[in-house]
């Protein structure tokens, strides 16, 4: 998971369903994005997951709009937007949000009396 500072800061939400077509072709050009976004001004990081039915929910995190506009601009990823309408996708919706709170749980290291182990108190 990506490391994010406190908000307020900006989540674009990339939401795609993606043809069953070229998969190697679109795995390289994601990896690549992935690769790129990172090392854009602004950017925070992004986490990714996609489901067997091609569904999928990308979801990166900016310090500003402006980044982000600047990142929507920037060449390569230009390039392979329009890769994606012409190859891959059949459809997707793009979102910016500005995340004004942020809550986080995480599990502890030895399960509790009763829970994940399976032993009764």
């Amino acid at each position: 998971m990506t490391t994010l500072p406190e908000p307020p800061y900006f989540a674009v939400i990339f939401g795609s369903q993606r043809r069953d077509v070229d998969p190697e072709g679109y795995a390289a050009t994601a990896a690549r994005m992935t690769e790129l976004a990172a090392q854009q001004p602004g950017c925070l990081g992004a986490i990714s997951a996609r489901g067997p039915d091609g569904f999928g929910i990308t979801v990166s995190y900016w310090t500003s709009e402006a980044h982000i506009a600047a990142w929507r601009e920037q060449v390569e990823h230009r390039l392979a937007r329009e890769a994606g309408r012409a190859r891959w996708y059949t459809h997707y919706t793009l979102e910016v949000a500005r995340v004004e709170r942020r809550y986080v749980w995480t599990a502890s290291a030895s399960p509790e009396p009763g829970g994940a182990s399976g032993v009764a108190p």
